[in-house]
């Protein structure tokens, strides 16, 4: 039984595609992850299945909701954390949470106990009634979490829920995403940061210029490649790289600054005879590593580049999201 179904989503803003008919699906309880950098399309494909965006082709089934049929229905049965802060740090972190539950209908008994539940959870109860401006920003993330689980969603979207914040912060908030799925709650991660998808995600999808681009288990993803990656830094980078491939090592070994990494088999009987090859041509090799294959070297495979970095999101996002009150 699934949570949710995606058929065919797609989006355009003025002529551009940002998402590009994607389809997936999400098992009831797993913490699912679109793994890619901002201008991929991951938050247009979330505000879609939040309703904050209309499709500009094909639909989505959320808790048994179509997203273009039944949008109140959807949006009362999941929660969102949004990859821009929107807590008001003018009110205290009761204030927020007990305006978000008015907001859900939830009565006054209710919305006390659900906002001691929710305090607990991020460890925030000794805060509850401090102003949110003298929160730091990790603290103010896991506010916004907090706020997302008030209503007790089915489905909990998370937008980048860690970027921003430094190593240490970060791993916190992974403790807290890991308690939420322990206590069965669908999750919908989206992020840029290798490591987090790898280390809490069920399955992860990589899109990348709004294509999926594969869609598995973090361990699967990295067995696709096999054996190791070779990484030799020279300073002719080129010149090591034809050597290489007129060795029949690889197709097309990958250049970056003075790095040239490919695939291969068996990468400690391979790194002799590379460089064997190397001081024959007279090339200067500086290090050489040979790895497992890791999520990044996944990504790099089916997208030829390195994850870029993060870019701000197009305008057409934000000014659905502000048109829908957010």
């Amino acid at each position: 039984m699934y949570a949710m179904e995606v058929s065919r989503l797609a989006k355009r803003f003025n002529g551009f595609t940002a998402v590009k008919g994607i389809s997936f699906s999400v098992g009831k309880g797993e913490l699912f992850g679109l793994l890619g950098p901002n201008g991929a399309g991951k938050s247009t494909t979330i505000y879609m299945l939040a309703t904050l965006l209309e499709p500009s082709d094909g639909t989505a089934n959320v808790n048994g909701f179509d997203i273009r049929a039944h949008p109140d229905q959807v949006r009362g049965s999941i929660g969102i954390v949004f990859q821009d802060p929107t807590v008001d740090t003018r009110l205290s972190a009761y204030d927020n949470l007990d305006i978000h539950g008015r907001l859900y209908g939830m009565d006054g008994k209710t919305r006390k106990q659900r906002i001691d539940e929710v305090l607990a959870l991020v460890e925030l109860t000794e805060w509850k009634d401090k102003m949110v401006k003298t929160f730091s920003g990790g603290m103010r993330r896991r506010l916004e979490i907090a706020r997302g689980l008030m209503h007790t969603p089915k489905i909990l979207f998370l937008d980048e829920p860690t970027l921003g914040l430094d190593p240490q912060t970060r791993r916190h908030i992974w403790s807290y995403i890991s308690k939420l799925k322990s206590q069965g709650i669908t999750i919908i991660l989206t992020t840029h940061y290798l490591e987090e998808a790898d280390y809490l995600c069920d399955r992860i999808a990589i899109i990348d210029h709004g294509e999926i681009k594969v869609l598995d288990t973090p361990k699967n993803l990295k067995g696709i490649i096999g054996g190791n990656i070779i990484s030799i830094e020279s300073r002719e980078p080129q010149k090591l790289a034809d050597v290489v491939t007129r060795m029949g090592c690889c197709r097309k070994p990958r250049i970056s600054e003075m790095t040239v990494s490919f695939e291969a088999k068996d990468g400690a009987k391979l790194v002799p005879k590379v460089m064997e090859a190397a001081l024959k041509a007279k090339i200067d090799i500086e290090s050489i590593e040979v790895h497992m294959p890791s999520l990044e070297d996944v990504f790099i495979h089916y997208t030829g580049t390195s994850i870029r970095e993060e870019k701000a999101a197009p305008s057409g996002i934000m000014m659905g999201r502000r048109a829908h009150g957010y």
